[in-house]
């Protein structure tokens, strides 16, 4: 995903003079090819993460739309109040581009955990926060960061995950995507736990239980309208995310339904990361089978969640 990302913002720097991209120690070779055609519009800064936020925002001010690339709990940990008062006061047309979203960085242990990335930043007012579900997606995606007038945060999975996404869907800031249609229920999704939740409900067809996947890769602006719609259509609804719960995707679809659908809210239950910093190491895989993040969890979900509605 994050080649894909920055291959984009190369491409994006050819249609736009306006684009700028800055980054924070990402290793030699790193868009290569735009220091060379825009050597004026590339900024490599090291390890210096709440400046290169404030300095995105000064470049912001100035007509730029600056794309800054780091990995995810600097972005946010790090840097959350230049976010907060650099950009989201200013309201300003910053990209953070955040590498590593969930348990990416496994090896190296809680401090690169971006467990709670997603609450914090839908927490900041003007603050758009995205989770493509593969690199297809994310294509589509950064090609229409564009002419969107306020900040964005887009979380990155690992890369070299399996494609999902159809282009026949389109891609569109603040509206969910349904991935697969079903009668009994329906998993409502971001980012690559996508992918499980549509190799799941393939598994749970076997079983007569027919599962449909919403995919709500713009956790916001959420789309609070498509979300509910989706739910009224169906016995039991399971949240799944590579995220804490709380504050995260779950937390917004219960928000909604409790404001604006009550009656939906029985339906529902949470799959995510639990409200504690991971104390094991390992491979991303060995984290969500830890925190319960599989396969065979989202089916005893769903099943206990429908219940006796089958």
């Amino acid at each position: 995903m994050r080649k894909t990302a920055l291959d984009c913002v190369h491409k994006l720097s050819k249609i736009d003079e306006r684009v700028v991209f800055i980054g924070s120690d990402l290793g030699p070779g790193v868009l290569d090819k735009m220091k060379t055609e825009f050597p004026d519009r590339f900024f490599m800064e090291g390890v210096s993460e709440q400046y290169i936020v404030g300095m995105a925002a000064g470049m912001a001010m100035e007509g730029f739309i600056p794309y800054v690339n780091t990995i995810a709990t600097f972005l946010t940990r790090r840097c959350y109040e230049q976010v907060a008062v650099d950009l989201c006061i200013h309201d300003l047309p910053v990209r953070l581009i955040a590498n590593g979203g969930g348990g990416v960085y496994a090896p190296l242990g809680p401090t690169h955990l971006a467990i709670e990335d997603i609450a914090i930043m839908r927490a900041l007012p003007n603050m758009a926060v995205v989770a493509p579900c593969d690199a297809d997606e994310m294509n589509r995606l950064m090609m229409s960061t564009l002419e969107w007038p306020h900040p964005i945060y887009i979380r990155l999975g690992k890369g070299g995950d399996k494609i999902v996404s159809e282009e026949k869907n389109g891609f569109k800031l603040g509206k969910s995507i349904k991935m697969r249609n079903g009668s009994d229920g329906l998993f409502i999704t971001t980012g690559v736990m996508t992918q499980l939740a549509l190799e799941t409900a393939d598994l749970l067809k076997t079983d007569g239980v027919d599962v449909g996947v919403l995919h709500v890769h713009t956790i916001k602006p959420f789309d609070e309208a498509g979300v509910i719609a989706a739910m009224k259509d169906v016995k039991a609804v399971v949240t799944v995310e590579e995220h804490i719960v709380n504050g995260g995707l779950g937390s917004a679809v219960l928000e909604s339904c409790s404001e604006l659908q009550p009656d939906l809210l029985s339906k529902i239950a949470r799959i995510g990361i639990p409200d504690k910093f991971a104390t094991e190491y390992g491979s991303q895989n060995s984290l969500l089978n830890h925190w319960g993040i599989t396969s065979s969890n989202l089916m005893h979900a769903m099943k206990k969640k429908l219940g006796g509605a089958l």
